[in-house]
């Protein structure tokens, strides 16, 4: 991608319907799901954050953070964690999450902006529940749970962030989000809280689906394209 300096020098591109300028925004989220990520201390407590850098490529689940990562850190030496997905009313509990770190002391990059809390459960008001097969808890109050187990986590090709691939190994859903009888979320009655530009955003409605969806059609569900 072309970049220019962070100020007005602004470069347009002729398009067949649209001028484009080339700008250097300071990040790239252009939207994507808010996680939770739940993982083991050294001590044996849990460790709560938040992520907006998360991509499903099969059962794997590949999540991007930042090399001080304490989450990070915990998955190399413990790879049990629990990704968990708030609906967008909870960007709350996600926002008082946002600004705490589970390291003490806390790393010189964060210092001045993030300050170590223990118990990031409470500190969000947020309830943990017993995992089934991995030892860090969910989040009860998240609408998706994926209990996942860490096999791999390496450094990105800047060498600033990490990236971790980990296999879901079981999937809670709250019920109201599943289509009954089936194994499909219902994509009509699951929104996702989306951080798009470090602004939090809930999903609008339905515009269509691909030919490849395989979620059952509700007899009330209508499209428009």
């Amino acid at each position: 991608m072309e970049t220019t300096s962070p100020s007005n020098d602004f470069r347009t591109s002729r398009g067949a319907d649209v001028d484009h300028v080339t700008i250097a925004p300071s990040v790239l989220y252009f939207g994507t799901p808010v996680a939770l990520l739940s993982t083991e201390n050294a001590d044996g407590t849990p460790n709560l954050a938040p992520m907006s850098s998360a991509w499903a490529l099969g059962d794997v689940m590949v999540l991007g953070m930042g090399g001080s990562s304490h989450t990070a850190t915990n998955l190399e030496a413990r790879p049990d964690l629990v990704i968990n997905f708030p609906s967008p009313e909870q960007w709350p509990a996600v926002e008082r999450l946002a600004p705490l770190t589970g390291r003490n002391p806390v790393p010189d990059q964060k210092r001045g902006v993030f300050r170590f809390e223990p118990d990031k459960f409470r500190a969000a008001g947020l309830r943990p529940e017993p995992s089934n097969l991995v030892r860090p808890p969910r989040v009860a109050e998240c609408p998706v749970q994926l209990e996942a187990r860490a096999t791999r986590v390496r450094a990105d090709a800047t060498g600033s962030f990490r990236i971790i691939e980990a296999r879901v190994l079981r999937v809670h859903c709250d019920p109201r989000i599943v289509v009954g009888g089936t194994h499909h979320i219902d994509p009509t009655a699951w929104s996702p809280l989306i951080y798009n530009f470090r602004h939090y955003f809930g999903l609008g409605r339905e515009l269509g689906h691909s030919f490849r969806s395989q979620t059952p059609r509700r007899k009330d569900a209508t499209t428009s394209v």
